[in-house]
């Protein structure tokens, strides 16, 4: 190789870099900007296993989840994906019981929810304290 080949062959060495170098440094994903969210969910100061735990941002797709026995959840955006979306959320939590199928979470933190979270850079750790009155 000649000395006047060296630069071009640099030149077409990074072009064919460059597209991979994007993905490494995240960029080109098909969501919004993300960040981890966690949290212990109780009802009257009892873990609440089992519960579905979705928050809604103002814009943009919902985050979900599903307490295990502690109450403990982590949000997912999609299923490969961890967090929420930065910003204000609507939070609905619901307990359905498998046999009478009714929710056993009062309407106040579901259907007619009262609960709010703000989602900030970095990583987000909410609690939810519920109580049936």
């Amino acid at each position: 190789m000649t000395y006047k080949q060296r630069p071009m062959m640099r030149t077409a060495l990074l072009i064919a870099l460059l597209p991979g170098a994007g993905l490494v440094a995240g960029c080109g994903s098909d969501h919004p900007p993300l960040a981890p969210v966690c949290g212990v969910v109780t009802l009257d100061g009892e873990p609440l296993a089992d519960a579905e735990i979705v928050f809604t941002p103002e814009m943009g797709r919902h985050s979900t989840s599903i307490t295990d026995t502690r109450g403990s959840y982590e949000l997912q955006y999609l299923p490969d994906v961890s967090g929420a979306v930065l910003g204000p959320h609507i939070v609905r939590i619901s307990r359905f019981d498998a046999d009478t199928l009714l929710d056993s979470v009062p309407p106040k933190y579901n259907a007619q929810t009262t609960l709010k979270a703000e989602v900030e850079k970095g990583s987000n750790e909410i609690d939810f304290k519920l109580t049936s009155d």
